[in-house]
């Protein structure tokens, strides 16, 4: 067992119809004056705002909007954002969306705090940020888990910069989550979703300095939970329960839970390799993922054999082999063929794109310069490291 703070304050209110609560909570936070931050004018026209915005008068409280948020959200937008909630006074914001929305807010929420200083530095990893807005959100898509953890994601448009900052003052004081609200979220969406939530969790596992038998046993039940109904919803996507099971899936498999006692927080390289692939290509987060993880699995998987053969037998649910390096290797076989069956890629090229060996190495060098020279913990991986991933994965 390692040490570990497990810090949870995000109240959440969960179920069909839960979305008529949010004005109440806003209130019961102080919040006076509201700026809803969402991307898809969806929420517009199947009258999601409308009842969002009704619940809010309800209790008294002003509101304004801004919407255009997009996958790999912009700091553009956030810019933009910033400007309204300073002239208008705003004191809460409330993303309505997935991950993007609420990563957006959370950078707004820390514009706020410190208006005279440029947001864009704690995501360049320039300064600590002192304090944050208050944040909360209405989710319609199950994914990132933003809506309960400390991280958020922002792309730099001008120069196709994407990074992460994680601080506990942006954890979001409520998140309101009703399954229904994901039900007419196309395919490709609700799998890429999946895959998200799932690599939040495998980031965690693949470990070397450590497990707790209970935080394993979480951690591999949400794991074959996801997997289960991600091939649900990819036949059957009206069912909600199934909706249910991932939403609340996305939200654990992100809010730390799933790494307590690993001693050192997670791998995260395919995240930050993914990153780079964003930033540059625009790609599907979770689909991006996907793309990059069985080739990132075997290039390490002798480094964390214990891990992988645990996660074969434990999650994927395959016959031991003769020896532990067979076994390992039907494990990441078995996962290629889930993303298989969900339609989602395993290789690079399948998200339509081709880097050039110059923008592999670009993106090499962008990952060292993230994570400060190397990253990873089932294994340390370097920028050679990096160039050879994304080449094997093509």
């Amino acid at each position: 067992m390692n040490p570990f703070v497990f810090y949870a304050p995000t109240k959440v209110v969960f179920g069909v119809g839960a979305v008529e609560k949010t004005g109440a909570e806003a209130k019961a936070w102080g919040a006076h004056r509201v700026l809803i931050i969402y991307g898809s004018e969806r929420v517009v026209k199947d009258g999601l705002m409308k009842r969002i915005t009704d619940s809010l008068e309800a209790e008294g409280i002003a509101w304004w909007k801004i919407g255009g948020v997009v996958p790999n959200p912009h700091l553009g937008l956030v810019y933009d954002a910033l400007e309204i909630a300073k002239r208008e006074n705003v004191d809460f914001l409330l993303a309505v969306g997935g991950g993007s929305a609420i990563d957006t807010a959370k950078a707004v929420g820390y514009g706020l705090y410190e208006p005279d200083k440029d947001v864009w530095e704690l995501y360049n990893h320039d300064r600590i940020a002192k304090g944050c807005f208050p944040v909360a959100s209405v989710l319609t898509i199950a994914a990132a888990g933003s809506e309960t953890s400390n991280s958020s994601v922002i792309t730099d448009e001008r120069t196709a910069s994407k990074r992460s900052y994680n601080d506990d003052l942006a954890r979001p004081k409520f998140a309101i989550m009703d399954p229904a609200l994901t039900a007419s979220l196309p395919d490709w969406q609700t799998e890429s979703g999946c895959a998200d939530m799932m690599m939040h969790t495998m980031e965690r596992y693949f470990t070397n300095s450590g497990n707790m038998e209970i935080t394993d046993s979480i951690a591999e039940g949400l794991l074959r939970t996801v997997i289960r109904n991600a091939q649900i919803l990819h036949a059957d996507p009206a069912n909600l329960d199934a909706r249910a099971e991932v939403m609340w899936a996305g939200s654990l498999a992100h809010n730390d839970l799933t790494g307590c006692g690993n001693g050192v927080g997670g791998d995260f390289v395919c995240h930050m390799m993914e990153h780079e692939l964003g930033g540059m290509f625009d790609v599907t987060h979770g689909a991006g993922l996907a793309a990059i993880w069985s080739t990132w699995a075997r290039y390490v998987v002798n480094n964390c054999l214990p891990r992988f053969v645990r996660y074969a037998v434990n999650v994927m649910g395959v016959e031991p082999g003769a020896t532990d390096e067979e076994t390992a290797e039907r494990g990441i076989a078995a996962m290629e063929a889930f993303y298989r069956s969900i339609g989602m890629p395993i290789r690079i090229h399948e998200l339509g794109i081709n880097p050039t060996p110059e923008q592999i190495r670009e993106m090499a060098a962008r990952c060292v310069g993230a994570c400060g020279g190397s990253k990873g913990a089932a294994k340390v991986l370097y920028e050679e490291d990096f160039i050879k991933i994304y080449e094997l994965a093509l």
